[in-house]
């Protein structure tokens, strides 16, 4: 059971640095696209140009942190998955605030998703 969470969890980092990739290269020109139709201020482009990249940025870093502890889980070293967890918690935590606040606006899930398969791959019962 340890083996296939620790490929669950590579699973799910994968799924957060995939997602990175979307929100910086897609996510930005969809929202730039619109930010230029309404002839938004250029210091506001780029202010959240800034905040939505460092966004894309941390998502990746999350993916790469999540690779590596499961990788080394995979490979018998005993490490802690407090930082997956704390992950995986912000993710599904933000998701469904999300999901909430866009009334239910299915995007969302992008988040609760890779955060519910990453919990599920960290808070294992019975084999540490």
């Amino acid at each position: 059971m340890q083996r296939f969470r620790s490929i669950l969890g590579l699973i799910a980092g994968a799924m957060l640095m995939l997602s990175s990739a979307a929100h910086s290269l897609l996510g930005w020109k969809l929202l730039k696209a619109e930010l230029t139709k309404i002839q938004a201020p250029a210091d506001l482009t780029t202010a959240l140009a800034l905040g939505w990249h460092f966004a894309g940025v941390a998502m990746l870093a999350f993916g790469f942190i999540v690779v590596a502890l499961f990788t080394h889980r995979l490979r018998g070293s005993a490490v802690s998955l407090r930082p997956a967890i704390v992950i995986g918690t912000t993710y599904v935590v933000y998701g469904t605030w999300a999901l909430v606040v866009s009334k239910l606006d299915p995007f969302f899930l992008v988040f609760v998703v890779p955060g519910a398969l990453l919990l599920w791959a960290s808070i294992a019962r019975g084999d540490r």
